[in-house]
C-alpha cells in the first residue's frame, strides 16, 4: 500500500514538470500552403504559393462567392527570402507541412535546380510527400493559378491526378523530392519529372467561371517527361517515349496498348501487372545490359472482326504487343541515348555488376552510355477475354 502510494505521488511530480504543447500553432494563426510555384525572372526566383481559404474549401454552409484558394507571390535572391518577404502581405505565417504540388517552370529547370531544392529539403516544416512537375511552355505560377472543377483546391487535383495518371496510364511519373534528389546525386541514375501544361485559356482559368460550365473552358494536363542532367533540365520525352520509360524502370502499373485490327479495326487490351528486371554485365571489358519485361494483360475492346476464341489469334495478339511494347523502350532509349542522360539507372546495373569496372568510368559515364549495348526480351501474355468471348461484331459481317 505504502509502495503504491510513493508511486502515485513520484508520478504527480513528474507531471508538474510536463509542458504540454508548448510548441502547438492555432490553425487561426496559420496560412495553409498546397501548392508552391517557382520562376526565374531578371536572376531573382519569383516564388508563388497557393493558400488554401478554409471557409471556402469545406463548402458546408455554401459558397460566398470567393475562391476556395488564394495567390501570393513575391521576388528575391533565394527561396527562404522570398518566403519571409511574403509576410508583407500574407495575413498569416505560410505553413508548409500539406504541401501537395510543387511546379518548376521550364526555363528554371534548364537552368538548374540544384539550389532551390536546398530549403525544400533542409526546412523542418516540410514533409517530403508533395510531388514535382515542370510546367511546359507556361510560367509555373500560371498552373498554380488555375482554378479547377471537382476538387476545389486544385493541387489536391494535381496531386491526385497525378497518381491516378501513372497507375492507370503510365506515360507520366509521379517523383517526390527524396527520390528527385537521391536520383540527382546518384552515380548512375538521372532524374525525371512529368511536364504539366495548360489546355485552353489561361486568363480563364484564373476566373470563377471556369468553374460555372459543364465543360470547362481551361484544364491542366500531364504531358511528356522531362529528361535531366543532374540538376539541369535537358530535353523532353513524347508519349510514346515516356510509356518507355515506364517500361524500362519498373514504373507500369497499368495501361491501355491498342493494335491494329483486322482491315481498319483497333483492338485495346489492358495492362493489368508488368515486372521489369535489369542486369547488367561486364564481358571483356565491355559492358551490356539486358532488360526482361513480362507483361500481362486482358482484352479491353475489340473494334473489329477477328476470332478471340482461337489460340493462334491470341498468340499472334501477344507477339504483335510484346513488338508495340518493344518499339515504346527502344524509343525511348534511344531519345536518351541522343541526349546523353541514363534515366534508367543502366550505371547503377553496371555498378551491382562489376564495381571494380565501375570505378574506372563513372567520372565519365554520359560518354559510355550513347553506345552501351542493352537488349530487351518482352514476354506478353493475353489472361482474360472480358465478359464475353467472341466479338459480336463477326456476327455484323453477314
Amino acid at each position: 500500500m505504502i509502495r503504491n502510494a510513493a508511486l502515485f505521488f513520484a508520478v504527480l511530480t513528474l507531471l508538474l514538470f510536463a509542458t504540454g504543447c508548448w510548441s502547438r500553432r492555432e490553425l487561426n494563426d496559420l496560412a495553409i500552403v498546397t501548392g508552391v510555384a517557382i520562376d526565374k525572372i531578371d536572376n531573382k526566383y519569383r516564388v508563388s504559393v497557393q493558400v488554401v481559404d478554409p471557409g471556402e474549401a469545406a463548402g458546408k454552409k455554401g459558397s460566398s462567392g470567393r475562391s476556395p484558394v488564394t495567390l501570393y507571390d513575391a521576388s528575391g535572391d533565394t527561396v527562404f527570402e522570398v518566403i519571409r518577404r511574403m509576410t508583407t502581405v500574407t495575413p498569416r505565417k505560410l505553413y508548409f507541412s500539406h504541401l501537395r504540388m510543387f511546379v518548376l517552370s521550364e526555363d528554371l529547370a534548364r537552368e538548374g535546380i540544384g539550389k532551390i531544392l536546398d530549403f525544400f529539403s533542409r526546412d523542418h516544416e516540410l514533409r517530403t510527400d508533395f510531388y514535382i512537375v515542370v510546367s511546359k511552355g507556361r510560367a509555373a505560377k500560371d498552373i498554380i493559378s488555375i482554378l479547377t472543377p471537382l476538387e476545389k483546391n486544385p493541387s489536391t487535383k494535381m496531386f491526385t491526378s497525378l497518381e491516378v495518371s501513372e497507375k492507370a496510364w503510365a506515360p507520366t511519373v509521379a517523383i517526390q523530392l527524396d527520390e528527385l534528389i537521391n536520383d540527382i546525386v546518384s552515380e548512375g541514375k538521372e532524374p525525371v519529372l512529368t511536364g504539366i501544361l495548360i489546355k485552353g485559356n489561361p486568363a480563364i482559368g484564373k476566373g470563377k467561371g471556369n468553374l460555372e460550365t459543364i465543360d470547362t473552358p481551361t484544364n491542366l494536363q500531364y504531358g511528356g517527361i522531362a529528361v535531366f542532367k543532374k540538376d539541369r533540365m535537358i530535353g523532353w520525352l513524347n508519349e510514346e517515349e515516356s510509356k518507355g520509360v515506364s517500361n524500362l524502370t519498373n514504373r507500369l502499373d497499368s495501361t491501355v496498348m491498342e493494335v491494329a485490327c483486322g482491315n481498319n479495326g483497333k483492338l485495346a487490351v489492358e495492362v493489368i501487372r508488368s515486372n521489369t528486371k535489369v542486369k547488367g554485365k561486364v564481358k571483356d571489358g565491355q559492358p551490356e545490359i539486358k532488360v526482361t519485361i513480362r507483361t500481362e494483360a486482358n482484352i479491353g475492346d475489340v473494334e473489329c472482326q477477328i476470332d478471340l476464341m482461337k489460340s493462334k489469334t491470341l498468340y499472334d495478339l501477344e507477339i504483335e504487343l510484346e513488338q508495340k511494347m518493344k518499339s515504346d523502350a527502344e524509343r525511348a532509349l534511344s531519345k536518351a541515348k541522343k541526349l546523353k542522360s541514363d534515366i534508367f539507372g543502366f550505371g547503377e546495373a553496371i555498378h551491382r555488376a562489376d564495381p571494380n569496372y565501375w570505378q574506372t568510368v563513372k567520372k565519365d559515364w554520359d560518354k559510355h552510355f550513347p553506345s552501351l549495348p542493352v537488349r530487351i526480351k518482352v514476354d506478353f501474355k493475353i489472361r482474360q477475354l472480358g465478359t464475353t468471348g467472341d466479338s459480336f461484331q463477326n456476327k455484323l459481317k453477314e
